[in-house]
């Protein structure tokens, strides 16, 4: 399967996720996911629905010093999501917690289209399916969703998550250098875009 490069070095592989593609095997044990594929180790996970940008380690070492920057919140992720309609405030934080623990999501609507807006996300906070559960505990959920919100209930139908990890920027485990990383937007999400003009 043709995985994207956007960065490599002797310690580190970041690539482009396509959606649909499971980061880590589930319970279920399914044999075709990323790690599989890739057969490295994965610092941090994104959803099956959801593509872009994923850090993996080529050694445990690397792997546990990736893990503790992003317990320690040095890694910065800004996400794109198209969400259903526009949401009263164009910029804000959403703290709603999460299965009881705190959780936050700073956003920005980029742009207003007819019965959705473009928004930029940044999750402070990395709680699984943080973004999808804090869109849609505003009443705004993710286009496309189908496990926090009813697909049928939207009036604009996405084939897929409208979701997407487009930047990363983090200190290099190793140079200790400054990595700023950006994926462009996928060609089913642009089809999306120009089909809803």
């Amino acid at each position: 399967m043709n995985i994207p490069v956007v960065y490599e070095d002797d310690y580190l592989l970041v690539v482009d996720k396509p959606s649909g593609l499971l980061t880590v095997p589930t319970p279920k044990n399914e044999k075709r996911t990323l790690t599989g594929i890739l057969g490295l180790y994965p610092c941090h996970r994104l959803d099956r629905d959801t593509s872009g940008l994923i850090i993996y380690a080529k050694d445990t070492l690397i792997q546990r010093r990736m893990a503790e920057e992003f317990k320690k919140r040095q890694v910065k992720k800004v996400y794109l999501a198209f969400i259903n309609s526009t949401p009263y405030k164009k910029e804000g934080v959403i703290k709603n917690r999460i299965e009881g623990m705190s959780a936050e999501t700073y956003y920005k609507v980029i742009e207003n289209r007819s019965g959705f807006a473009i928004v930029e996300a940044r999750p402070v906070t990395g709680r699984t399916n943080q973004i999808r559960i804090h869109f849609k505990s505003i009443g705004h959920p993710v286009l496309g969703e189908s496990r926090f919100a009813f697909r049928r209930d939207f009036k604009i139908k996405a084939k897929r998550l409208c979701l997407h990890a487009k930047a990363l920027e983090f200190r290099h485990p190793v140079t200790c250098k400054i990595l700023r990383l950006e994926s462009a937007l996928p060609k089913d999400l642009k089809g999306f875009l120009d089909k809803n003009d």
